[in-house]
């Protein structure tokens, strides 16, 4: 098991780097906006959402309506019901484990347990999938109170600090396209993505892209059962 923690942990090093920051960054923008260190660590923990929680500053500070919030956040988080879905096979049969994997299911971690990791036994891989999830909350929550913390003793502009969320995804699809063998799911992601900011605009081309990529990929996913 000591192996299999080990090899979670040198996994998750982008995502260490990427959630520090971006934790670090939201710590800093909760508390300008004129909340505590026990609120950083409450939404990190509880929530863990985040580019949502950085939303959810916004929400808290202007006031928005129940209702509000909670269309907001099934918008900003709507993707997870096809990372989900195709997780569903993958975590069949990780018994206790599997309520806090699915709450611990974010983009990156997402983008290390979906693959096929042959280096790990399979014997150890419902453990790996739970210390890949652990280590990564730990992080974003670690980073979140550090900012909290830092926002109370020193004065920041938080101007930019958004941008560690692009450059972590960047991070973290190029590490998997240098170690993938396959690279059409990629390809097919991007490329949809693309096509649906293009076609829909900023505002509005996640949902499009999610579903033209979940469609695509169930395709590709057939074929290759076919092959």
């Amino acid at each position: 098991m000591k192996q299999t923690l080990k090899k979670a942990f040198i996994a998750t090093i982008p995502v260490l780097t990427g959630y520090l920051v971006l934790g670090f960054g939201f710590g800093i923008i909760l508390k300008s906006a004129g909340y505590g260190i026990l609120l950083a660590f409450a939404m990190s923990l509880l929530i863990y959402a985040g580019s949502m929680q950085y939303v959810a500053v916004g929400l808290l500070t202007g006031g928005a309506s129940l209702i509000t919030a909670a269309v907001t956040s099934l918008m900003v988080n709507a993707r997870h019901l096809f990372y989900g879905i195709s997780m569903l096979e993958k975590y069949q049969g990780t018994g206790k484990r599997k309520p806090y994997l699915i709450f611990a299911l974010t983009d990156e971690t997402y983008s290390l347990v979906c693959g096929d990791n042959a280096n790990i036994p399979p014997e150890q891989r419902n453990n790996y999938y739970l210390y890949v999830s652990l280590l990564n909350h730990l992080y974003w929550i670690t980073g979140s109170v550090a900012g909290a913390v830092a926002g109370t003793l020193f004065q920041f502009s938080n101007e930019g600090i958004d941008f560690a969320l692009t450059a972590l995804f960047l991070t973290i699809f190029l590490e998997q396209w240098l170690t993938a063998k396959k690279h059409l799911p990629a390809i097919i992601g991007v490329s949809a993505s693309v096509l649906c900011l293009l076609f829909f605009g900023r505002d509005h081309f996640l949902i499009p892209a999610m579903l033209i990529i979940a469609l695509l990929l169930c395709l590709y996913r057939e074929d290759e059962g076919h092959a």
